[in-house]
């Protein structure tokens, strides 16, 4: 019987849940130049042509800007989430094909090393109602501390979208919009931060519900 999520059911112009871990739960990001390398990459699927980081012709990787939409994002030292919009079916598929491989290449070249650095295909859960599209942003920027944030420095974690969302900086390539339009339209990055931060036992317990953990 297939794993869970490894069967993936894809659909025109809709919003997904992506996640991978390390080989053997393995980290995937061993220093502060790893996490910024899978970034950078990020940064150049997503970005508008005119935006791209500068490189050779030969050297240019693909371009989704026109068919990914990036929501939110974390990166953790054995696994990563992703929230992304995608415009046609399949799309996903193409993307996370050209991330795995660009990052594997880099990563296996560092550290002198072959094999797989995923374990196997990455994951992906489509989003099928409102509450799961809030909560899901939710998980994704909580899991550096999911438990305890109130003890934790959410904001100040580095690889995640979290800081976008509370205008600390912006990239581009991350689009806030829409889950801030749920929001106080006043001040909507400190009501989202309440939303975020402040939590009780049933609302663990929907965030569970409506995610799905990568058992690290």
């Amino acid at each position: 019987m297939p794993a869970k999520n490894i069967v993936k059911e894809y659909r025109d112009e809709a919003y997904y849940h992506l996640y991978n871990r390390g080989v053997a739960k393995q980290p995937i990001f061993l220093d502060d130049q790893d996490y910024k390398t899978f970034l950078s990459y990020l940064k150049i699927y997503l970005s508008p042509f005119e935006t791209n980081l500068k490189i050779a012709p030969s050297k240019k990787l693909k371009n989704y800007t026109d068919e990914i939409t990036l929501l939110a994002y974390c990166l953790m030292p054995n696994h990563f989430h992703l929230f992304v919009w995608q415009k046609n079916a399949r799309i996903i598929a193409n993307f996370m094909r050209s991330l795995g491989t660009k990052y594997s290449t880099y990563f296996n070249k560092k550290y002198h090393r072959v094999g797989p650095v995923f374990q196997g295909n990455y994951k992906a859960v489509i989003v099928q109602s409102e509450n799961q599209f809030l909560y899901l942003s939710k998980y994704i920027h909580r899991n550096p501390f999911p438990d305890h944030p109130a003890r934790s420095n959410l904001a100040g974690y580095k690889y995640s979208s979290y800081q976008n969302y509370l205008n600390l900086f912006n990239q581009n390539w991350v689009k806030t919009e829409e889950i801030l339009s749920y929001f106080n339209k006043i001040s909507p990055a400190e009501s989202y931060q309440k939303f975020v931060e402040e939590t009780d036992e049933s609302d663990l317990l929907r965030l569970k519900n409506l995610t799905l953990d990568i058992d690290e």
